[in-house]
């Protein structure tokens, strides 16, 4: 099961990013399989110079290996432009306000859109754009529900509403994106937190829509801080800038019930199916 890590490079990793890191490369590994990175650097508001370099440093300094070179999304836009134009989207020009208010409005799943800009006429575009408003693009989803099996959390679905496949600023989306670029570099499994369980339908059924085989997924659970919240800057800087490498793998081998002082010492006493189901608290 060919799996990724695919980090974005607006920050340090901390252990909880480092641990999920883990856990793809010991499923992908325990498999007999490959392992990918990729840098989501799309987001040219958040990402900062120097961080991807940093992230690929510290993964490296805890024992993971990964095959072939490492994949820029930045390098990759005509890929994510051709996905485009096979998709059936529509213009909208809601402010995140708008579409908050108008999702708590109506029917449905609490924060879906709810397909205000679907049946705008040529009209109603041409006055919002004299009014300033520069549109997104959405799919039309039709509002389907996709079942999925999770092999950490079990069996889950989701609602899959209109949504945005490039931003009004120009940017392809996030799900766009990691579904062409998985697709592309044939990633069979992915591993990644369960905070991001909510987007795993949008990302199936937007690999049906362009034709693309369908993923395994694990979403492992989170690490969390002393206050129960999941772990990030507000706890400290939790990186390898203040534990040592070798702690971090140490304190990372115990909170999965693991034997040994490197990922390569994991793999023998690795099973998927004995991943907690729990989220682990740092320290």
């Amino acid at each position: 099961m060919r799996g990724r890590f695919a980090p974005s490079p607006t920050g340090v990793l901390h252990l909880g990013n480092l641990r999920t890191a883990l856990l793809a490369w010991l499923y992908a590994r325990s498999a007999g399989s490959s392992f990918l990175v990729r840098v989501e650097d799309l987001d040219v508001g958040r990402v900062r110079p120097g961080f991807a370099e940093q992230q690929l440093a510290d993964m490296a300094a805890i024992g993971l290996d990964w095959d072939g070179e490492v994949v820029w999304q930045s390098a990759r836009t005509s890929l994510y432009a051709e996905a485009l134009s096979r998709l059936d989207v529509y213009e909208c020009f809601c402010t995140r306000a708008e579409v908050a208010e108008a999702a708590s409005a109506a029917h449905g799943p609490v924060g879906a859109y709810p397909g205000t800009c679907r049946a705008l006429t040529d009209e109603d575009r041409a006055r919002r754009r004299a009014e300033g408003r520069v549109p997104a693009l959405r799919v039309a989803a039709s509002g389907e529900t996709v079942a999925f099996v999770d092999r950490v959390l079990g069996e889950q679905s989701g609602f899959v509403d209109d949504f945005v496949v490039r931003r009004n600023d120009g940017a392809f989306a996030y799900n766009l994106a990691v579904v062409v670029d998985d697709g592309a570099q044939g990633v069979e499994e992915v591993v990644r937190g369960a905070d991001l369980v909510d987007s795993t339908p949008r990302q199936i059924w937007l690999g049906r829509a362009l034709g693309l085989s369908e993923l395994s997924y694990a979403h492992v659970p989170l690490v969390l801080g002393a206050d129960g919240r999941r772990l990030a800057k507000r706890h400290g800087d939790v990186t390898l800038r203040e534990v040592s490498p070798e702690n971090a793998v140490a304190w990372m081998a115990a909170s999965l019930g693991l034997a040994g002082s490197s990922p390569r010492d994991m793999l023998a006493g690795f099973d998927p199916a004995r991943v907690s189901r729990e989220p682990t608290t740092y320290p």
